[in-house]
């Protein structure tokens, strides 16, 4: 398995880890569907808007609201096969823990950016063609994201 971070906080620096296993909890990285969010909290914030962050020819195909404070997009480009992730603030302000990711599990692979930021974290990218993805976002201990979806209509080859 292969994990990749990236962490740009004041002063931190790039790291790459290879790990033997990683686990994401399903609790943690499912999102809230939005009518019980709405329900349970009568004053909801509306939900970030998507920045623009993975570059041109990236659609959204996938969204998760992280409570108030933000929102964690799944994008993908046809171009070039790959999924990119961006988690964003509702309200931008003094640098926060943030965290965006994306992976798929055959072979076990993972991608983030985790720091103190301002207004978004990442983008991160992976090429995902013919698999499933799981992503996530977190700002500031509130996490968001889904498991094994946005799955690809075409196996591919994984060396």
């Amino acid at each position: 398995m292969t994990i990749i971070r990236r962490a740009t906080a004041i002063g931190a620096a790039v790291t790459a880890t290879a790990c033997t296993a990683i686990a994401l909890a399903p609790a943690a990285v499912a999102a809230e569907p939005t009518a019980q969010r709405a329900a349970a909290s009568p004053k909801a914030a509306a939900a970030a808007k998507y920045n623009g962050a993975c570059g041109g020819g990236y659609s959204v195909v996938n969204s998760a609201q992280i409570g108030t404070k933000g929102t964690v997009f799944l994008t993908y480009s046809s171009a070039t096969g790959k999924n990119c992730v961006v988690t964003v603030r509702t309200t931008p302000g003094t640098a926060v823990h943030m965290t965006a990711s994306l992976g798929f599990a055959s072979p076990t692979t993972t991608v983030s950016d985790t720091g103190y930021y301002t207004t978004y974290a990442g983008p991160v990218y992976l090429d995902a063609r013919g698999l499933c993805v799981t992503w996530r976002g977190e700002i500031s201990g509130e996490v968001a994201g889904k498991n094994g979806t946005n799955c690809g209509s075409l196996a591919a080859i994984r060396h």
